[in-house]
């Protein structure tokens, strides 16, 4: 904390912050078969037997393409100023090629009018991981060709909304993308090929840059493209160069894999060092890091947890309580040599360890990363078991805590030189959680699944309040 606050002192954020919440198309959408929509990777694993909790899917979801109205409007009574939203490629563009669908795009247009009529600023996510399944049947993300599809769906969707929406990211997460997709196999479309899920990484980074420049070249000048990372927080469990050089290892493939071609036009040298046993990089053609390496208009930031590693033991057969799920396969590819560790702490119904000191940590790196680039917490919040009281009130204490500090985090952040310009919670609304189906609720909304009725929980109550304020309120302020 500096100097000149006090623990008394309210926390206030800059005039400008955009107050958010975020969502992702097959999460929250349902309407799978309607207006001409196609199957996308989600729903063909989710419909695959033993790939979700329960068997459940994004069939219903929380049936948001039908009520999205009322959720705009319960967004403005709480006081938000920001909603981020994916676009589901599969609506738009059905075989992921050709001409798009305008019912599809229609529905989008709806939503940003209704969005704009509230005076909610909507960021539209173009991939939140529901690549058509036609293209995964083509070779998917390991195939070149999928980040030119890609920058054809970019560019359709900057032409239909570009004139109404400022605030543009390419991709969300591209790490699970590749690496639970291709490599664990716990997220879609399940394969297990640690080579495929290298090359699937590098697609993804060529698939932004070329979207970046379908979107600028559709769109005013006046657009901010970005994409968002869950970069991650490592941390060794020692200062012995055993443990410095697993972390380096992790940090390589989680943040070096992505922020270095995009950020710096490079991928790093140990990388390759790490992966040389699995692939020799051989699909980076001449051009690609030129290509990959388009200016950014700002930086999304996804943060939940930091990761704590060492050297593996020699009975160790590598990395399995790293909190991506379970699998027989790694999702880090080459570092079979590498232990995760649970840091301590309070968790989170995830396993995850509630620590605000990681997000302030990476807000500074990348300041440090990438001076002058506007950053903004595209995704942050937490699961819990929430459940509503006899009077239908739903209370969570425990995320109001967690995103208090999180929050006073990024304000920390900000004091110290850091231009964070928004916070977009994770979630809105309760929603499929991919693998964990059903079971883990992420939103600041309750959502009842067998009569989809909405119910702000205290953490909406008390977040609206933050939103409408500027501040922070007391943890416990919300009765």
């Amino acid at each position: 904390m500096p100097e000149s606050e006090s623990p008394a002192t309210p926390v206030t954020f800059p005039p400008a912050f955009l107050w958010g919440a975020a969502t992702s198309a097959y999460q929250i959408e349902g309407a799978v078969r309607e207006d001409g929509r196609t199957p996308s990777i989600w729903d063909t694993f989710s419909h695959t037997p033993g790939k979700t909790a329960g068997g459940e899917h994004g069939d219903i979801a929380v049936d948001h393409y039908h009520r999205y109205r009322d959720d705009v409007a319960l967004m403005a009574d709480l006081g938000l100023t920001a909603y981020r939203f994916s676009i589901s490629w599969s609506r738009v563009q059905p075989t992921g090629r050709g001409p798009a669908v305008q019912r599809g795009l229609d529905f989008y247009r709806r939503l940003v009018d209704e969005l704009l009529a509230h005076g909610i600023k909507p960021a539209v996510t173009l991939y939140h991981w529901d690549l058509p399944q036609e293209l995964e049947d083509a070779g998917g993300w390991p195939e070149r060709d999928t980040a030119y599809r890609f920058a054809e769906y970019a560019q359709i969707v900057g032409e239909a909304l570009g004139d109404r929406v400022e605030q543009w990211i390419t991709l969300n997460e591209p790490w699970c993308a590749a690496f639970l997709g291709y490599a664990s196999g716990v997220h879609a479309p399940g394969r297990t090929d640690p080579a495929a899920s290298l090359k699937a990484a590098h697609t993804l980074n060529l698939a932004h840059g070329l979207g970046t420049s379908a979107l600028r070249a559709s769109m005013p000048a006046r657009n901010s493209v970005a994409l968002s990372l869950n970069s991650s927080v490592v941390r060794p469990f020692s200062q012995d160069a055993a443990d410095l050089a697993a972390a380096q290892k992790i940090d390589d493939l989680a943040n070096g894999v992505f922020h270095g071609p995009i950020l710096h036009g490079a991928y790093p040298q140990t990388l390759f060092t790490a992966t040389e046993l699995i692939t020799d990089w051989s699909f980076v053609e001449d051009g690609d890091l030129a290509l990959i390496n388009q200016p950014l208009d700002a930086l999304g930031l996804n943060y939940y947890t930091p990761a704590l590693v060492s050297s593996a033991d020699a009975d160790t057969s590598g990395p399995r309580a790293d909190g991506h799920g379970s699998s027989a396969h790694s999702p880090w590819p080459g570092a079979d040599d590498v232990t995760f560790h649970q840091t301590p702490g309070e968790r989170t119904e995830m396993g995850w360890t509630i620590d605000p000191t990681g997000l302030h940590d990476l807000i500074m790196r990348y300041t440090r990363e990438a001076p002058g680039l506007p950053l903004y917490i595209t995704e942050n919040g937490a699961a819990y078991d929430d459940k509503p009281d006899p009077d239908g009130r739903v209370h969570d204490p425990e995320r109001i805590s967690y995103l208090h500090g999180h929050l006073a985090a990024v304000r920390r952040a900000i004091a110290d030189g850091a231009d964070v310009r928004g916070y977009y919670l994770w979630s809105l609304l309760d929603n499929f959680e991919w693998a964990y189906g059903y079971e883990k609720r992420f939103g600041a909304v309750y959502v009842d699944y067998a009569t989809l009725e909405r119910t702000p929980k205290s953490s909406a109550l008390w977040y609206g309040r933050a939103a409408r304020s500027g501040t922070l309120p007391e943890v416990h302020s919300i009765p």
